[in-house]
């Protein structure tokens, strides 16, 4: 095990778990944290074993844990710190690969919280500032968040009834456009799979992920739901009862040419650091949808997504959001709630519930 020496800081600061077993990478990634006055790396460890070891002799709240180590792997060792630091939030870190993105599902459906990928071999020189920052902010957005240690934490209803509801669409939904960002993986196959079946609108998905991550997560997004779900391609017609998802890397929108609805890639400037961002899908759903877009913003951090869901609202569709006690990160739902956009604040569960009412008013 390794102690990292770490700075005075503020009371609060996250507190943080490196485990990697590289010691450039462990290094490289301490320093950029320490130049976080909010963060505080409060020791490393260079496989698993010592990382759970680490966890029960030091609270923290968030683990940065790689995939591939000696001894003991990430995959093997996150049951056992699941278990061992019960408040933590679990930070993937793996390779741009095919194997790497469905070790990360994997380990999503083990527990960990989010993922983030590391570029190629030799990443920890290599890496630029832009994953970098976004490490950076990652591991702040996972670990601002007071967690409970042992139970949902419960919300008074008064505070939950206090936000300014939107009104929503008296026309029924066309189709469901859904944006997430960190937590999202798992709220969106909990959603989709919960959504009554059959399912006879399109559904599009923007969820901030690289190359080859989007991918496996239609996949894996096909494969719980029991819907057809594909990474989109340029044009690809839209179909009813389909998922798509937006590629790492690109735009996704929508356009009519004629009678069809097709999707369409852009490599435009990234929108809030992102692409692909959730604006351009919810922009373009308003154009082609207008009143019958229903627009879903599930948690992630950030604010990506806020403009589109401006646009749905102003066209007479409909936005929920997901609440913040479900939410790994309330910044994007909560941009849209705190704008006065959101119809209906709820968990995963009244999400999918509220979905299925507007579609049946419809049948």
């Amino acid at each position: 095990m390794n102690r990292a020496a770490a700075p005075a800081k503020h009371a609060k600061a996250v507190r943080v778990l490196l485990v990697d077993d590289s010691g450039v990478s462990r290094a490289l990634m301490t320093r950029w944290l320490h130049d976080d006055p909010q963060i505080r790396v409060v020791t490393t460890a260079s496989n698993g074993a010592d990382a759970i070891e680490a966890a029960k002799a030091h609270p923290v709240d968030v683990i940065v844990l790689d995939v591939e180590m000696p001894r003991m792997d990430g995959i093997a060792a996150l049951p056992r710190l699941v278990e061992a630091a019960p408040g933590a939030r679990i930070l993937m870190a793996s390779t741009i690969t095919t194997r790497g993105a469905r070790v990360t599902f994997q380990a999503l459906n083990l527990g960990a919280t989010d993922a983030i990928a590391k570029p190629r071999s030799g990443w920890a020189t290599a890496a630029g500032p832009d994953f970098r920052d976004e490490f950076v902010r990652k591991v702040r957005a996972l670990g601002e968040i007071e967690r409970p240690r042992h139970a949902p934490r419960r919300v008074p209803p008064e505070a939950a009834a206090s936000y300014t509801r939107a009104e929503p669409s008296r026309a029924v939904p066309q189709a469901i456009a859904i944006g997430a960002s960190t937590g999202g993986p798992n709220a969106l196959f909990e959603l989709i799979e919960q959504l009554p079946k059959p399912v006879r609108v399109p559904i599009i998905v923007t969820q901030h992920m690289p190359p080859t991550f989007t991918a496996i997560l239609a996949e894996h997004i096909a494969r719980r739901s029991g819907l057809q779900a594909f990474e989109a391609s340029h044009r690809m017609p839209v179909q009813p009862g389909v998922v798509y998802v937006a590629p790492g890397g690109r735009h996704m929108e929508v356009a009519r040419t004629g009678a069809a609805v097709r999707l369409l890639l852009t490599d435009a400037e990234p929108e809030n650091f992102c692409r692909p961002s959730v604006n351009p899908m919810l922009r373009s759903a308003a154009a082609v949808w207008g009143a019958a877009t229903l627009g879903v913003m599930l948690t992630g951090m950030g604010s990506d997504g806020l403009e589109g869901a401006r646009a749905i609202v102003a066209a007479g569709g409909t936005m929920l959001a997901q609440d913040q006690a479900s939410s790994v990160v309330w910044g994007m739902p909560g941009a849209v709630v705190k704008a006065g956009l959101a119809a209906e604040m709820l968990p995963i569960s009244g999400l999918a519930s509220a979905i299925g009412c507007l579609l049946e008013a419809g049948r």
